[in-house]
Parts: structure tokens; sequence; C-alpha cells
């Protein structure tokens, strides 16, 4: 046929049949398409439809048994690059698509394109330039929320020269007392220095740190049994708007005159307050954080490591700016307010994320649930998945109930729990009821007098423990179920001589042995980068020793026992503070 008549037969052909046959899909189908789209807008009709249409797929082509052996369907579920689309779809225990990048995972309604994909051969995902800024934005975040969780009780306990100042007489009364002590000043002078008012300022320390601790305890138990009860949004948004509230009052506090023992009083109050809420948050925040990758607990720790060098810092500024106290401690606390309120935008911004999204979705996807929606695809994987895990014989939310029970997720975490709370233990029975009592061997009456304890105590601490808080986002060394971490942990416990044999004043008993500066320096920082580390090490590992299910539950029990170290360092304080 020569080629002029191609041309000829594709205009008859499109005249007699194309042509009527677009009219009459732009009159009759076209609307119906419409239609159809309207109600193929439901994520749970369209992933059905293509369920079916890969069950059939399957049918025809069916897998491999070394494709489908449970050693591979096992790395597969376990592999963060499936899309949750594909999860749902196949069900936890099914045969997967060859993985897609985790770039997939970034919302629901990308997961049927994705599948499709796969259908039709492609092999590129569609573009997302912008995944991994929110990935790194999920990172900063959680970084936020840790500093936000200790930045409070470490603005109170850095402050400790401010409050020891106001309880002292001549610096703490209102006016009504100041107008009374002109006019008996010869008869009050001996009462001004009454024993009382000095002992709140000695005692101001120990009973600070019982005051933040106690409570912590307390309240980080109940959230570690109510956490279920009590929706997420509500325990970390409402226990940072009331930090909030409590910072702003110490901030107004500051320029109103009052009495030493009402001041004391008034701010121990506060002092409870914050650590309740804190305990609260915190428990949450390492809930939330076991329901994410192991290396989304760390930016919490160095968060919460951060939060006392950025009060550290804050402390240092305020004396080297020359302004009097009320006056740098009103900037101090407003400080803290500012960045409370930066941390609430945060966390009202990360719900919008859709990695944090698509691991809240893994936490909602109960494995019944998956297998069930399996069976309703294919009915041949049922026996596989019954190898795979012997005792299982139905799908059903027993094995789920009972996975959730406290007790046993103690039992699978109890080394790394009871780790975490000798850690605590032992930093809080020196820190700072002991080391804050340090006083310099060689300052005599230069100003590294006024910055001794401020630079060598809490700025070397909290640099210190930053560093080994962030050092696990790198390096996580021993493993979790190494025997050389619970060592390592209870080798701690020699920086109780060390520190107590420093030049600690007053002292009673005990010979100073380490006097100069540098060797009270070198105690505090690897004693702050051990614990900084360590701890990190056991809130990473905890939550990973157990089911993705239970996550959250065994990330609140090791808040529980973290706070639990915390109040029993409280109470050791007195002790190691008596036998100095």
């Amino acid at each position: 046929m020569p080629a002029p008549l191609f041309p000829l037969l594709l205009r008859m052909l499109s005249a007699r049949l194309l042509l009527p046959a677009a009219r009459l899909a732009r009159q009759y189908l076209v609307p119906l398409l419409r239609r159809l789209a309207r109600r193929l807008g439901s994520q749970d009709l369209r992933e059905a439809l293509l369920g079916c249409l890969l069950f059939v797929l399957s049918q025809r082509h069916p897998p491999d048994a070394a494709e489908a052996s449970p050693v591979d369907r096992r790395e597969r579920r376990e592999s963060p690059g499936v899309c949750w689309g594909l999860r749902k779809t196949f069900g936890e225990s099914g045969v997967y698509p060859e993985p897609v990048d985790e770039a997939c995972c970034r919302c629901l309604s990308l997961s049927l394109s994705l599948s499709e994909n796969r259908l039709l051969g492609t092999a590129q995902a569609p573009p997302l330039p912008s995944l991994g800024i929110r990935y790194k934005a999920v990172w900063l975040i959680f970084f936020m929320l840790g500093l936000g969780t200790l930045l409070p009780w470490n603005f109170f306990m850095t402050a400790t020269q401010y409050f020891t100042n106001r309880l002292d007489t001549s610096q703490n009364v209102s006016s009504d007392t100041a107008e009374l002590n002109k006019d008996t000043q010869a008869s009050a002078a001996p009462a001004a220095a009454s024993p009382e008012r000095n002992s709140l300022s000695a005692i101001f320390n120990n009973v600070m740190t019982l005051c933040a601790m106690l409570p912590l305890l307390l309240f980080t138990c109940l959230n570690s049994f109510l956490h279920q009860r009590i929706p997420q949004s509500v325990r970390i948004l409402g226990s940072l708007v009331a930090i909030l509230l409590v910072f702003l009052i110490t901030a107004i506090l500051v320029k109103v005159p009052m009495d030493p023992l009402p001041f004391f009083i008034i701010t121990m109050v506060k002092i409870m307050l914050i650590n309740s809420f804190g305990a609260i948050l915190q428990g949450s925040l390492f809930g939330l954080a076991g329901l994410l990758p192991a290396s989304y607990t760390a930016p919490i720790m160095s968060g919460q490591g951060l939060a006392g060098f950025f009060a550290s810092v804050a402390m240092i500024c305020a004396i080297a700016s020359g302004s009097e106290l009320s006056e740098s401690a009103f900037g101090y606390f407003i400080t803290a307010c500012g960045v409370i309120i930066l941390t609430i935008s945060c966390y009202l911004g990360l719900p919008r994320l859709d990695f944090y999204r698509y691991y809240q979705q893994l936490k909602l996807e109960g494995p019944g649930e998956q297998e069930t929606k399996l069976d309703l695809i294919s009915k041949g994987e049922e026996p596989r998945a019954d190898k795979e895990e012997p005792g299982v014989s139905a799908p059903n939310s027993q094995p789920t109930a009972k996975s959730h029970s406290v007790r046993a997720i103690l039992k699978n975490i109890s080394v790394l729990a009871f780790s975490v709370c000798f850690i605590f233990t032992v930093t809080i029975g020196l820190f700072p009821a002991v080391t804050a009592e340090v006083q310099s061997s060689i300052a005599g009456s230069s100003s590294w007098r006024d910055y001794f304890i401020p630079v060598s105590c809490f700025l070397t601490f909290n640099i210190f423990d930053w560093l080994g808080r962030s050092l696990t986002a790198v390096c996580m060394w021993p493993g979790k179920d190494s025997r050389w971490l619970p060592s390592l942990v209870l080798a701690r416990l020699v920086f109780v001589p060390l520190l107590l044999l420093c030049n600690v004043k007053p002292r009673r008993y005990l010979t100073v042995v380490f006097e100069h500066d540098a060797w009270f320096i070198f105690f505090m920082a690897a004693f702050a980068f051990s614990n900084g580390y360590l701890a990190s090490l056991c809130m990473c590992f905890g939550p990973k020793k157990v089911k993705p299910a239970e996550a959250e539950t065994a990330g609140a029990i090791m808040a529980f026992f973290l706070s639990l170290g915390l109040a029993l360092g409280a109470v050791f304080s007195f002790l190691f503070r008596a036998i100095v």
C-alpha cells in the first residue's frame, strides 16, 4: 500500500469513528468519571480497589517461595522504606513489592500513586524536593521540645544566687517593713541577721532540689499509667502553657518586694508546679519519641542538655552586664518565657509534617487490623503468617492487649530502667547541692570569684552533659544488650568521693584532697559527660527493646524511672552534704 494512503485512511477513520466516540464520551462518560472521582476521594475505597487489582495480578504471577520466606517478610516489614500505603494494602505480614524510598511516605495520598507506579513499572517516585527539610524539621522540633522540658528547672537552679540574695533581709523587705526598720534601726540591727533567715538561705539548694524532684516523680508515675486516657496534645500543650504562666509570674515577682519567708514559700511552690508539669511533658514526650526511630530520642536528650547550657550562659551574661540584680533577673526570666513560647509554636507545627503523621498512623494500625486486611486481599498468606509467628492462630486483639501489660514491658526494659535511675540518683545527689558549694582556691579577690560557680559548676556541667547526649546521635556504644552499659553506669559511683573531697565550704568532717580549681573542673567535665551519654543511651534503647505497639508505654516507664532517680538523688543530696 502506498505511503500517502495512510494519512487518508486515518482521516476517514477519525471522521467516521473517533469523532462520534469523542462526542459521546464528552456527553456521557466525562460526567460519570467526575462523579466516580468524587467517590474515589475516600482513601479506603481507593486502596480497596487497588488491593483487588493487585490481588488479581498476584494470582496470575505468584511470588517466589524464597521471596515469600518469613525472614524476607520480616525484613521488609521492619524496613522503614516500605510505604505506608503498601503496608496498609498488603498487611503487616504480606509480601510487598520492591520497597520504595522513605520519601514515598510523605502523605497518605501518595500511597496510591506510588503503588500504581510499581504496577506500571515506573522506577522513580514523584519528586519531593522539600522532604529532607521536613525530616530535619521533625528533628529540630523534638530538639526544641527537649529544650523546653528542662529549661524551667535549669533556669531556677542556675539562678540560685538571685534567690539566696532575695532571702537576705536587706534585699528583700517590703516597703512597710523598710519604714519600720528605719524608725527602729538601733534596736532592730541585731535582729537583721536572724538565724531563721540565714537558715533559709543555707538550705535553699537542698530544699529546692527536693521540692523539684518529688513532684516530678509523682506526676511522672501518674503519667505512666494514665497517658492513654488523656489526649497527647492536651498533656504536652497544657504543660507548656502552665510552665509559661509560672515563668511570667516569676518575672513579675522580681519587681515585687517581699519578706524572706513568704518569698521562700512562693518560690518553692513555683518550683513544684514547673516540675509537676515538666514531668507530664517529659513522660509524654519520651512516649511520643518511642513511636519514631531510635534516632529521634537523641534530639530530646540533646535539647535537654542545651537547656542547662542556655540557662548558664544567660546567667553569666546577667552577671557580666553589671546591672542591678533585679533588672538582670527580670530579663533572665523573660528570656525563658520567650523560649517557651517558641517551643509551643514548634509543637503546634509538628502535626502538619508528613513524616510525623506517617509514624502516628503506624501506631494506629494495629497488627490485627493489618492481618485482617491481608486476609481480605489474599487468603493464601494466612498459613505463612502462622509460621512466622507461632502460637498466634487467628488475628485478634487479645495478643495486642496482652502485650501492653506494664509488668511485661518493665521486665523487658528492667536493666535500662534501673540504669537510668541510678545515673540520675548519683547526678542529683551531688549536683547542685554539693558542687554549688565548692569555692575557688586561686581566685582571691579577683572577678573569677564571682564567675567560678557559674562557669566551673553550671556551665561546665551543662556543656559536657550536652556533648554526651549529642554523641548518641552518631555513636551508640555499648549496645542495648551489652553488659558494658550497666557496668559503666555503676562505675559513676566513683564521682561521689571525688567531688566530696574537693574544696567544699563549709565542711566539718572530711578533709580537702583536691583543692585546686583544675581538679574540680576536670571532675565536673567527666561527671557531666558520663551522665549525658549513658542516660541518653538508656533512654534511646528502652523503647526499642519492646514491640512497636508498646513503644509509647516503654518510653513513659523509662521517664518514670528517670524521675525516680531524680527524686532519690534529691534525698541523697542531704546525706552527701551532711557528711562533708
